[in-house]
């Protein structure tokens, strides 16, 4: 059947609509944009002026109406300023994690304020790079590194990361980065942190997603979120600044780990729909020398 494009946006909005996807609209005209190398405002201006429907669209709003990701069907995912490669196999990245970057961006613009050369950052469980990229394209005089496990993940990363000056490697946040302990000025990550026996509520999460991106370990999903904790503070320099992404629910025990792991000024973040899912905080400042030069633990009473 011949429809003309704004038809074929219409009838693909209600379609979509009908699967429950709260983004009908925006999603129906994104696809076709995909199909014709158009941007959404162009879409809506052709199918005004008049235009066909392109070629293969019904094939691919049916797949988005059985929940497959719209960034696995455009094998793209807009992050910031940036347009990222993506697809199965990768975590798809998320709008809450756009304000973790800020809240990095805002420490890197700070640090160089107060005259920090070329700061360092960390990147634990880069998945598709989002947050390594975005840094590396944000604040150019940082030195950024990032490490993913997934073999997977890990290829789209380098993909992304490509041409960023981006130290990235293949391996366990646990353990990445030997030589740079104590070395680095600011820790990042989005850790896998969905508890063991919760279920993601978005179908494209659910059953797209890999499971290696999603599930924390533990009852409380917290194991590896623990893990980058423990990694930020063999990484960090004194006065070092780590932001950690997670749940809204596990506000509370991620400060509380913050605090017990020794980190100040610990504080919550929210995204912006103004749910509480990043939490910072800074290593202790090395305490100054007594004027005599001993150490402070050197020093009798």
């Amino acid at each position: 059947m011949h429809r003309s494009l704004g038809q074929a946006v219409r009838w693909a909005e209600q379609v979509l609509a009908e699967a429950g996807i709260d983004s009908a609209r925006t999603d129906a005209l994104l696809l076709a944009g995909h199909l014709l190398g158009l941007s959404r405002g162009e879409v809506e201006a052709r199918a005004i002026i008049g235009g066909d429907e392109p070629e293969g669209y019904a094939k691919l709003v049916a797949e988005r109406a059985r929940r497959v990701p719209l960034q696995h069907l455009t094998g793209v995912a807009h992050f910031r300023y940036l347009t990222l490669s993506v697809g199965p196999g990768v975590f798809v990245p998320r709008p809450e994690t756009e304000t973790v970057v800020q809240t990095v961006v805002d420490e890197l613009r700070r640090q160089l304020a107060a005259g920090v050369h070329r700061p360092r950052v960390v990147d634990l469980g880069t998945g598709s790079g989002a947050i390594a990229a975005s840094v590396a394209h944000e604040v150019p005089q940082a030195r950024v590194h990032a490490v993913e496990l997934s073999e997977s993940a890990h290829a789209w990363a380098a993909r992304n990361l490509r041409g960023t000056r981006t130290e990235l490697v293949r391996g366990d946040l646990r353990t990445a980065f030997p030589e740079l302990e104590g070395r680095c000025d600011v820790v990042v990550s989005n850790p896998p942190y969905i508890p063991a026996d919760a279920l993601p509520r978005e179908p494209e999460a659910r059953e797209h997603d890999p499971e290696l991106a999603l599930y924390g370990g533990g009852e409380d999903g917290l194991e590896l979120p623990r893990a980058a904790l423990a990694s930020a503070l063999r990484l960090l320099r004194p006065g070092g600044f780590f932001v950690m992404e997670h749940a809204e629910v596990q506000a509370e025990p991620v400060a509380r780990a913050f605090r017990e792991a020794g980190l100040v000024d610990v504080v919550g973040h929210q995204d912006l729909t103004g749910r509480d899912r990043a939490t910072a905080g800074r290593t202790p400042e090395a305490a100054a020398p007594a004027p005599d030069g001993t150490a402070p633990d050197e020093m009798g009473e």
